[in-house]
């Protein structure tokens, strides 16, 4: 009988954004490799997309949710590393030539969060009370849903977002569930939205493996 022998990488470099939730995610799949290459040395290439240093323009007005994903590509096109690890939703839906989505991660919570300092839910919020969201979906559903909100742009990581609400520039902030969670933040979480109110994108709450 004439023994298969498998051949493992000897070392593997994953690109990642540098923020909190993105560093984590890239360590979580950094773990899992570790488990099934226990001699691969698995490192981390942080790193600082054009979406991070745009914070004054919506994403819609710059160029959408690619620029998430651009520097993580041209490190894989150049040899840098040799994974990118995406938060899925960022992910467009037409990758470069070249390019193919390996894998996708187990699902975490898919829905959106209702993060407050003083109201549980959308429907107690005031007339007029300010609601900041990154997202061109959520900011039209909630506009069809509450007419009588003032929904405004927030952008930057979760930790920039959390701390302009408890700086008290919104009433309540809009967030992806799976992010709060994975951060040991879900009690941040006042209430989880019914995809009637807030439908989530496409991928939300995976992580995919590019």
């Amino acid at each position: 009988m004439v023994m298969t022998q498998i051949s493992y990488p000897k070392k593997l470099v994953i690109a990642s954004r540098e923020s909190r939730l993105a560093m984590w995610q890239a360590e979580y799949v950094r773990d899992c490799l570790k488990k099934l290459y226990p001699e691969c040395d698995v490192s981390i290439l942080g790193m600082t997309t054009r979406g991070d240093q745009i914070l004054d323009r919506t994403l819609s007005k710059v160029g959408g949710k690619g620029l998430f994903v651009k520097e993580l590509e041209v490190a894989l096109e150049e040899g840098r590393a040799d994974l990118a690890v995406h938060s899925l939703k960022d992910v467009p839906m037409q990758l470069p030539e070249g390019f193919e989505l390996a894998c996708i991660m187990e699902r975490e919570d898919a829905r959106d969060a209702f993060v407050s300092n003083d109201y549980d839910s959308l429907a107690d919020l005031p007339a007029g009370a300010v609601v900041g969201t990154a997202s061109l979906r959520r900011e039209a559903s909630l506009r069809s849903r509450y007419p009588h909100l003032n929904i405004q742009p927030l952008r930057g990581n979760l930790d920039t977002r959390l701390g302009k609400l408890d700086k008290g520039e919104y009433a309540a902030i809009i967030l992806a569930a799976a992010g709060l969670k994975r951060l040991g933040m879900a009690n941040r979480i006042r209430s989880l939205l019914a995809a009637e109110d807030s439908l989530p994108a496409a991928g939300q709450g995976a992580l995919g493996i590019e």
